[in-house]
Order: C-alpha cells, then sequence, then structure tokens
C-alpha cells in the first residue's frame, strides 16, 4: 500500500520538533512492513531568511526536498494571504502541492490514498487534492483544528463539506470525534486512533543520574513544564504557582513567542531564582528532563491528545494537568496524576502537594503508559485504509446477493 501522507505539521530539519507527532505515527505505521509512505509538507511562501522575520524566516529556510529518518519529504510552498488567508489557505495550500503529488506520481511513486494531519486547512487542501487526482484520503483531527476553527463560519463549511466526501475522520481523542459529530458529520465515519507513546525511546533514567547530567542539584523539588511559549500552552500558570510552592524549582523546555513575557513575570513574582529555562530539547534528550523532574506539569486551555503526558509517565513521571478535551483519556488512573480542578496557579499548586501526599512508585507510573503502546493504533490505522481501498461490489453481485 502506498499512501501519501500531506500536513504542513510535520518536522523538518529547520523546526526539527515541529508536528514531530505526526511524523511518530507515521514512523509507527512504517514499522508493520505494509506501507510505503512519502510525505508532502507545504510551507508558506515567504522571501526572507533572516532572523528578524521569526516564523516566516524559517519559512523560507526550508528545503524543498529533505529525507528525514529514511522518509522522502516535501515542502512546497504556497501563497498565504493577510487578512484573507484564513479563507483561503486550503485553496492556496491545494494548488501549491499540485505540482508535486502529479511529480510523485510520474516518478512511480502513485500513491493509493492520502493521509492528512490537522483538519484545518490541511485536511480541506487533502479533499481538494483527493477530488482533482480521484484518490480516497482520510483526516486526522488533532486539537485547535476542531476545538477553535469552527467557531468561523466558512472555515466550518468547509470542515464538514471534507468530511462528508473522506473515506473517514481520525480522532487522536474521543472528544474530537464528539465534537465533529455535534458540528453535523457523520458518526458512521469518525473514528479514535489515540497516539501511543515510544516506550523505548521515552524510559526511565535514575533521577540523580539525570539531575547530575542536565547540571541541576541533586536533591530539591523540580516541577517540569514543556510545551511551545504561548499562552495556551499555560506555563504562566506553572510560574506564578511557585509563591505558593516554597522551595520548588521550574523547569521549562521550550521555545517561543511568549518567552520575554514569561521571564518578566518571574522576575515580577519574585521566582526568577527559581525558573531553570531549558530552551528547545531535541526529542531524544526529553527523558533526561522527565526523568529528574519529579512532577510534569500542562496547564493547557486547549489539547487533542498531549504526548509529553504520556511521554513523561512512560519516564516514570507522574503528571499534573489541566482538564480538558483527549487529557482525561491519558491520565485515567491514580497512578498517571492528577487533573486539576480548575485552571489555575492555585489548583495548580493544591495538585503538587495531593500528588506528594500520595506519590506513586515510579514502575507504577511507567505501568500505566505501557498501556499506550502504538501497535494497535497501526493496526486499526491498517484496517481502515485497506477498507477504503478495498474494491467495491459488483452491481450483479449486490442484486444477486439480495
Amino acid at each position: 500500500m502506498k499512501v501519501l501522507l500531506f500536513s504542513s505539521l510535520y518536522p523538518s530539519s529547520v523546526r526539527p520538533i515541529h508536528g514531530i507527532f505526526v511524523e511518530t505515527r507515521l514512523r509507527e505505521l512504517l514499522k508493520t512492513g505494509e506501507v510505503q509512505a512519502k510525505v508532502v509538507a507545504p510551507v508558506p511562501w515567504f522571501p526572507s531568511t533572516s532572523e528578524r522575520f521569526g516564523d516566516y524566516a524559517q519559512f523560507a529556510a526550508t528545503p524543498r526536498h529533505e529525507e528525514r529518518n529514511g522518509i522522502e519529504v516535501h515542502h512546497p510552498r504556497y501563497l498565504l494571504l493577510p487578512k484573507v488567508g484564513m479563507n483561503m489557505a486550503p485553496y492556496a495550500m491545494a494548488l501549491g502541492a499540485l505540482g508535486t503529488l502529479k511529480r510523485l506520481q510520474r516518478e512511480g511513486f502513485d500513491f493509493d490514498l492520502i493521509d492528512a494531519h490537522y483538519y484545518y486547512p490541511d485536511g480541506v487542501a487533502a479533499g481538494l487534492l483527493a477530488k482533482w487526482l480521484g484518490k480516497p484520503f482520510f483526516v486526522t483531527a488533532r486539537g485547535t483544528d476542531l476545538n477553535l476553527i469552527p467557531e468561523y463560519p466558512f472555515p466550518r463549511k468547509l470542515i464538514l463539506q471534507t468530511a462528508a466526501q473522506a473515506s473517514g475522520s481520525i480522532g487522536v481523542c474521543k472528544a474530537l470525534m464528539d465534537s465533529l459529530e455535534q458540528l453535523g458529520a457523520d458518526p458512521t465515519k469518525l473514528h479514535t486512533l489515540r497516539n501511543g507513546v515510544d516506550l523505548e525511546r521515552f524510559t526511565p533514567e535514575p533521577r540523580e543520574a539525570a539531575r547530575e547530567r542536565l547540571g541541576l542539584k541533586p536533591h530539591g523539588q523540580y516541577l517540569l513544564s514543556v510545551g511551545h511559549l504561548v499562552e495556551r500552552k499555560g506555563h504562566h500558570i506553572a510560574i506564578e504557582a511557585l509563591a505558593r510552592l516554597p522551595g520548588v524549582t521550574l523547569l521549562i523546555a521550550g521555545s517561543g513567542p511568549e518567552e520575554g513575557a514569561l521571564k518578566a513575570q518571574a522576575r515580577r513574582l519574585g521566582v526568577a531564582d527559581r525558573v531553570h529555562w531549558a530552551g528547545v530539547v531535541p526529542q531524544a534528550d526529553l527523558k533526561w528532563w522527565y526523568s529528574a523532574a519529579d512532577v510534569l506539569t500542562l496547564c493547557s486551555s486547549r489539547e487533542g491528545w498531549a504526548n509529553v503526558l504520556l511521554e513523561a509517565m512512560a519516564c516514570g513521571t507522574p503528571v499534573i494537568a489541566s482538564n480538558i478535551w483527549g487529557t482525561p483519556e491519558v491520565v485515567s488512573t491514580p497512578a498517571a496524576g492528577i487533573l486539576m480542578a480548575r485552571r489555575d496557579s492555585s489548583a495548580l499548586a493544591d495538585a503538587w502537594r495531593e500528588t506528594f501526599a500520595d506519590l506513586r512508585a515510579r514502575e507504577a507510573v511507567r505501568s500505566h503508559a505501557e498501556r499506550f503502546d502504538w501497535m494497535p493504533t497501526s493496526e486499526a490505522q491498517l484496517a481502515l485504509f485497506r477498507q477504503a481501498l478495498a474494491p467495491e461490489p459488483s452491481t450483479e453481485r449486490a442484486a444477486w446477493s439480495r
């Protein structure tokens, strides 16, 4: 089976951890030996690689073609116009990628179906490409594509049209598929395939050894927050909680536009000396940070299925998380951690104290994560793909069977 993965949420040499969860699911699918795959990951066109342009400069610096972990990745450009960009993005993305898809077909990779990730604009663009090229396609919803974007009427209309056209829609948590059904999608075409966790990459390391490796003090208490430095990830809530948690050091792994504001907040609250900024941490090194921490916190306002939760648990570290979307499906036992009563610093501090009042053994936390192996997800994904590619029964056979 030849699969073309289509998504702007895919890592590149310029943004190596961007959409790493999409790459991980594809790599796990390839392990089955049942699939050949290539990736088309469009990026907006931009004329300059000057660092002063931030993310836009990274778009410009992205190579047109590269290979990651043995997978061929193409990055066609599309024009994203200001103001009208949101409504026009699916059409621009599809037109920008069409030539690349046709070239791959000419070169011998005549893919059987399109596996798109992120419903808008990526999934809608994939629906256009599938229609133009006569291919079936699936769209996987990831989070904000269904819990935020449908608030806008025109994107909502296109999302529902795409859901009707697709062979199926996949959600990384049941809450996302419930949301799509409530918008009006056919429930018989909605499937939940939760993300797994790489149990070989994320393993518990001795806590003292992890802290020594990272240059942290061997004793003391460490709270870890991992993610892009933007408001919805809630790092500001973790910083504010430090005022209620004397003696606790906050480790923040990530970068983003809110970094300056977060550092200013820490200074204003008098806790700057208890915040350690790790910057962007490569996937291969994250296990050391998870293992060094006593607890991981995720104070997000929106999440589909937060992989950092399972990654931390696989390293034996319990979690404290906001009670949103798919998170209760991950933090589903006492060994996993605690869901905060509210998304605020007081609730985080209360959950921290509750965690330490009944601290679970690292082996029990790891055992919870082991329930989320990737193989069932890969097998279910293959079954959906095979079903979409199965030939329809002939009219004569259908008539005879009646």
